[in-house]
């Protein structure tokens, strides 16, 4: 009776003190395909914050920055240049620093943190009209631009484009 009751108390403490425990899910770590300077991914500024730093330039302000957003468009030629989606509508161009490296020619949509310096940029028409062309536009959508405009730049000298 003695040895029934002691397992009894035995049991109930056991039961008692089954611990909860929650299940821990941990996000996979994306992975890059590095171009240029090798950069990490760590410390990213966002879309958001990068638009906000861009707003509070003048012309020939040049700031030192990293930031993650979505790629827009890549030359087709030879992925030697990129738009990348910024906040409202917005976006940045972006070309490689002394033109040393280039990114895959099919990176559109992809998710790309880069490393390099931001600036506000005056783009001649002949360049906007180069870029047309290299993007894959039509000779009618080139033959539509007619003037300079004033655009969001980005030297970068370092890429990571996410697999």
């Amino acid at each position: 009776m003695k040895n029934i009751f002691i397992l009894s108390c035995s049991l109930l403490l056991l039961v008692s003190c089954k611990k909860e425990t929650a299940e821990v899910v941990a996000e996979p770590q994306a992975t890059y395909e590095s171009f240029g300077a090798k950069i990490v991914a760590d410390d990213a500024l966002t879309s958001k914050e990068m638009l906000e730093k861009y707003q509070s330039l003048k012309a020939g302000d040049t700031i030192d920055v990293k930031f993650k957003s979505a790629i827009k468009e890549v030359c087709k030629k030879k992925g030697c240049w990129m738009s990348i989606e910024l906040p409202e509508n917005q976006e940045t161009f972006v070309k490689f620093k002394d033109y040393a490296f280039f990114v895959p020619k099919n990176a559109d949509k992809s998710i790309t943190i880069m490393s390099g310096k931001a600036f506000i940029d005056s783009v001649s028409v002949n360049q906007l009209r180069h870029y047309a062309k290299d993007g894959g536009k039509s000779e009618e959508e080139i033959a539509q631009i007619t003037s300079p405009e004033v655009k969001f730049g980005f030297e970068a000298n370092g890429v990571l484009i996410q697999k």
